[in-house]
């Protein structure tokens, strides 16, 4: 437990934001799944694709092994993520992120706000 309050004590806004993308795309796709192995598979594969560019695109001139792992994972995460919450989301009336249904955002947005608050009480907690 220490070392979850230890990480959420020493985490920046950029990654508190990312976090809050995560708890989004958890929260809808509690709403939207949809079993289709042919999606998740096609999310898969833009992700090996777009997240190995993005890996090219800002690896070190150490390499690969001089990056940071989670940030490795994170740029593999994100692709897919995007086009996996892009095709569950499809027809669905969204506007960007935002469900046609005031409930669901409030329910992300509540997720989201809990978390920033934990986050805060642990950095204001010592």
């Amino acid at each position: 437990m220490n070392r979850i309050i230890t990480y959420l004590r020493e985490l920046h806004a950029g990654k508190i934001i990312l976090w809050c993308y995560l708890i989004w795309y958890i929260v809808m796709l509690r709403f939207y799944f949809e079993p289709n192995i042919t999606l998740w598979l096609n999310a898969l594969g833009i992700s090996v694709v777009i997240g190995t560019a993005l890996i090219l695109s800002v690896m070190p001139a150490g390499g690969i092994g001089a990056m940071e792992k989670w940030a490795i994972a994170r740029l593999f995460m994100m692709p897919f993520a995007v086009s996996s919450f892009a095709a569950l989301i499809k027809n669905q009336h969204f506007t960007v992120i935002l469900s046609p249904r005031w409930s669901e955002n409030l329910l992300a947005a509540g997720a989201c706000s809990l978390f920033v608050g934990g986050v805060w009480v642990c950095k204001k907690t010592k």
